[in-house]
């Protein structure tokens, strides 16, 4: 996944003596099914099929395509996993593409490749309408912690905190036996504080825009792609914390609401009772806007 993972268990016995081999394995999977940059991956295997081609997918697969799905279809297309030709095109991807602006013919070929509704999921096969690629990276982290988080509390281990490149799950309390402490960062270069929450049997992603971009002629443009446009996002919405249930929801939660900015978010996390913490940028200070349901955990 091209990133870093830290889990911490607390236990008043002593986990299996395979455990780090276990979560390796589970981590693995993921990979080797849902990571662009392995030539054999499935994700590979399905992008590189021709319009009306079929594959037979694998349940972890067919999992996050659902919770995509499920994403994509109530943020109204904001969450695309087939934006992976834009991604591509504009330098972010997989591929070796300099980073640099396309022009506007081939913004609007890419976007001829896209579009969710082409995909069709039924039972394990996954077929697409139309040619087109997946990229599942804002979402496939997210589920990989639940993956983890759900095998500890298989293995009755029910005090952890799982973390894989910022995406996190936390269960129980910590050494100290109180709530674990999640800091969320300023949208900055170099990494600050912004506020510490207490966070107990619940996941937490962030999204910003603040660490992978490129400027060009005094424009920046960042790699959080509109799918419906094709274009970098413009809009002052520097990064956005989501807390759900599900590590793998509140991740795609969290590049959706990237892509929609402060306000439609707000209005949207308010009417899907999702609990969502932004900082958005104005003049060189941050300003902070969260929906309702965030005030149940600030203390």
């Amino acid at each position: 996944m091209g990133t870093s993972y830290h889990i911490t268990v607390v236990a008043d016995q002593l986990p299996p003596d395979d455990l780090a081999q276990q979560i390796d394995q589970l981590l693995s999977t993921v990979d080797n099914s849902m990571s662009t940059y392995k030539e054999n991956s499935e994700i590979s295997q399905f992008n590189r099929l021709p319009a009306g081609g079929s594959l037979v997918i694998s349940t972890e697969f067919a999992d996050v395509i659902r919770i995509s799905q499920k994403i994509w279809t109530l943020s109204e297309g904001a969450f695309d996993p087939t934006i992976g030709p834009l991604v591509d095109l504009w330098g972010f991807g997989p591929a070796d593409n300099e980073l640099s602006i396309p022009s506007t013919e081939s913004i609007e070929t890419a976007l001829h490749s896209t579009g969710f509704d082409s995909v069709v999921l039924e039972d394990s096969t996954l077929t697409k309408k139309k040619s087109l690629a997946l990229d599942l990276s804002a979402v496939a982290k997210g589920y990989a912690v639940d993956l983890v988080a759900d095998h500890l509390e298989m293995l009755a281990l029910p005090d952890y905190l799982v973390e894989i490149g910022g995406e996190i799950r936390v269960s129980g309390f910590n050494a100290e036996g109180v709530a674990w402490k999640i800091a969320l960062e300023q949208p900055q270069f170099f990494a600050a504080v912004d506020r510490v929450i207490d966070l107990t049997d619940i996941a937490v992603a962030t999204s910003g825009d603040y660490r992978n971009y490129f400027e060009k002629d005094g424009q920046r443009y960042s790699h959080t792609i509109d799918p419906r446009s094709g274009m970098p996002i413009k809009h002052s919405l520097a990064s956005v914390t989501v807390i759900t249930e599900s590590c793998a929801e509140a991740d795609a939660w969290a590049t959706a609401f990237s892509v929609m900015g402060a306000s439609q978010s707000k209005v949207l996390a308010n009417q899907l009772d999702i609990a969502a913490y932004m900082l958005v940028r104005q003049g060189k200070d941050f300003v902070a806007i969260s929906s309702d349901s965030f005030s149940s955990f600030v203390h």
